[in-house]
């Protein structure tokens, strides 16, 4: 029976921190008091123009997840290098894998047109 305490409890602990980090933000969050300009959009020195809030393409959006997929291969390399005397042959065998993999996926986005900025 003790041990649905420690359920009981880690759900308070994790519930109540959401509450007391979204109460925290609150308290000392930015509030427009005073000066009209004061919660405006601002950037560079320079005031804004026309509509903030405008969309970007999706172009940027998968720049964005090929630059995460490949940056997360260097980090696997990275790490599989370092550990690469301890590995031996099998090492090898699947970073070679794991390189054959993601050179797929680029060549299927290059093969869709993902790669070419319109």
């Amino acid at each position: 029976m003790t041990g649905i305490w420690y359920i009981v409890g880690f759900a308070f602990a994790g519930v109540s921190f959401v509450f007391v980090t979204i109460g925290a933000a609150w308290l000392i969050s930015h509030r427009n008091r005073g000066d009209e300009h004061k919660g405006l959009p601002y950037e560079s020195g320079i005031d804004t123009y026309g509509d903030t809030h405008g969309r970007f393409g999706l172009s940027f959006y998968i720049y964005a997840l090929l630059f995460v997929a490949f940056d997360i291969e260097v980090i696997f390399i990275y790490l599989w290098a370092i550990a690469f005397q301890d590995l031996l042959l099998g090492g090898l065998v699947s970073m070679l894998i794991f390189v054959a993999i993601l050179l797929l996926g680029l060549a299927y986005a290059w093969r869709k047109g993902a790669l070419t900025w319109r």
